[in-house]
């Protein structure tokens, strides 16, 4: 629970009043005139209470509508915290209340805010009304101390195991840890079944890759295989997943009379227990998306630091990914008299992380032509993730966002664990499974129209000796000599080793004769002679 320090002489109070008294002499009472004044209010209570506040906050309502809540107070683990909706003076602000929640509006901690009046509702009933008045400014300090003090005993749950679970969680991954060596020495099968797999991630991913690397993707597996199961209710990920399913077969080798997978999560139940019980409060699936990710941060913070410097972690702002989608449209029609949902047109995100990129694409097609979607979803979109969680989620986030868009599941065949820029190696490369090489040999063989995402700003994997440095790509680092170092003026030709150059440079050898790169890049670009 919240106490903001704010009084009604505060200095954002007085200024809130002031402001609104410059707007009624002006004669400007619509919303577009006077909410932002309510809004910077919100956003300085926001900033003292740890949250954030974001105007226009996207919202998927139960029905499946879409919606932007004029503003929405979210907590640092980007959990919605409490929505405010803003009328004119000319509005029955009642009548709009009862118009908002029959349309599904969120009934938590919501307040409803017209220049001369404010109404809280909390729980699905109202806690309090204000009049807003100059003369009395108490009335609305009041309101905001009851918005800001809402507890949601989920929320706080969730937020105090996190902090355990960060304290603990690499206790736990390094007993698993000892607990994976152990049962190397002590199982026949583990063994057999753990080297055919350290086998297949050197040939697929990296021949340099150590055996502690792939001893960190069992432990990430097996803690965080629970969370995609309850929080997403997808009993069929293990099973269904191509790399998932390879993993479990090694999980299933160590599991025997030494270790139960179920009593050994069982001092985790806890954190487990909160996030299924935070995770059921969320009905919208972007939440969701951005809980998982919070989640997925968290866990690496807690246990592997080094794993997520050296692939340069970093999740793409929501009205990047946007533009960035709707201007590969705006300039597919322009200069190609095409569009993204048009077949033939072909789209890659090489570094997929979770998947924004892929579901923004996805809304586009759905938005611009319906009937496309199931077509480009089977076999015209690609993507590629080197990391096992990303990857997981990545595949869950696309899935689900094709079942809510047609209402049928089909597993996403476009995706691929593998190094992007180990594919213009010249070796040959064994890729997982056999679906997964399919589809690594689909994609390799594809025209590409359209390749966009945000390249990781490190690039390589955890050496035999490593140091979090960067390994080296023979053929992309060939041809970033051959083309931009000999054309460049740059003095400091190790600029040209930045791993947004390699992207760059590796996307347009596979666009080859014409189409489209969009790629998030560092400041390098604009600020340095390059």
């Amino acid at each position: 629970m919240t106490r903001l320090n704010l009084k009604a002489t505060s200095k954002p109070v007085k200024q809130y009043f002031a402001m609104m008294g410059e707007k009624r002499q002006m004669g400007l009472q619509a919303e577009g005139n006077v909410a932002p004044a309510f809004a910077d209010l919100l956003g300085y209570c926001a900033r003292q209470a740890g949250y954030t506040f974001n105007e226009q906050h996207p919202l998927k309502l139960p029905n499946n509508r879409s919606i932007r809540l004029d503003g929405a107070v979210l907590t640092r683990f980007n959990l919605r915290y409490g929505a405010w909706e803003a009328k004119d003076s000319q509005d029955d602000l009642r009548a709009e209340i009862r118009r908002k929640f029959e349309a599904g509006y969120p009934r938590d901690n919501i307040l409803f805010q017209s220049p001369d009046q404010a109404i809280l509702f909390q729980d699905g009933r109202e806690v309090l009304a204000a009049h807003l008045d100059a003369e009395k400014p108490q009335a609305l300090v009041d309101i905001l101390q009851a918005f800001f003090s809402y507890s949601k005993p989920a929320y706080d749950e969730w937020e105090q195991a996190v902090e355990e679970f960060k304290r603990h969680v690499k206790d736990v991954a390094e007993g698993l840890d000892a607990l994976i060596e152990r049962e190397y020495t002590r199982s026949l099968a583990y063994k057999q079944a753990f080297d055919r797999f350290f086998d297949l991630c050197r040939s697929a991913i990296n021949p340099n890759l150590s055996k502690d690397a792939v001893e960190e993707m069992l432990i990430q597996h097996i803690l965080t295989e629970r969370i995609f199961r309850r929080v997403f209710q997808n009993e069929r990920f293990t099973r269904q997943n191509a790399i998932a399913r390879e993993i479990e077969t090694v999980v299933d080798a160590l599991t025997g009379k030494h270790f139960n997978r179920d009593d050994f999560m069982r001092e985790l139940d806890h954190f487990y227990g909160a996030i299924e019980t935070t995770a059921a409060t969320i009905t919208d699936y972007n939440e969701k998306q951005d809980f998982l990710n919070t989640v997925y941060e968290q866990f690496f913070q807690g246990f592997s630091v080094k794993v997520a410097d050296t692939h340069g972690i970093v999740y793409t702002p929501q009205p990047i990914v946007q533009f960035m989608v709707r201007s590969v449209e705006e300039l597919l029609r322009r200069e190609f008299n095409r569009s993204l949902a048009d077949p033939g047109v072909h789209i890659l995100d090489p570094f997929v992380g979770t998947g924004n990129f892929i579901l923004r694409v996805m809304e586009e097609i759905r938005r611009s032509k319906p009937s496309a979607l199931p077509h480009k979803y089977a076999h015209e979109l690609h993507c590629n993730e080197v990391m096992l969680l990303p990857y997981y989620i990545a595949s869950m986030n696309i899935e689900h966002a094709y079942y809510e868009a047609v209402g049928e599941y089909a597993p996403f065949e476009g995706i691929c664990l593998v190094d992007t820029f180990d594919l213009a190696e010249e070796r040959q490369m064994r890729l997982f499974t056999e679906a997964n090489s399919a589809r690594v040999e689909r994609q390799r063989q594809t025209d590409l129209t359209v390749i966009l995402g945000n390249p990781p700003y490190n690039v390589g994997q955890i050496n035999e000796n490593d140091n979090n440095k960067n390994r080296k790509y023979a053929v992309i680092d060939r041809r970033v000599q051959e083309t931009y170092t000999r054309a460049g003026t740059a003095t400091l030709r190790n600029a040209l080793s930045d791993p947004y150059v390699k992207a760059f440079r590796w996307a347009s050898d596979r666009i080859r004769d014409e189409g489209i790169v969009a790629f998030v890049s560092n400041n390098s670009f604009i600020d340095n002679i390059a």
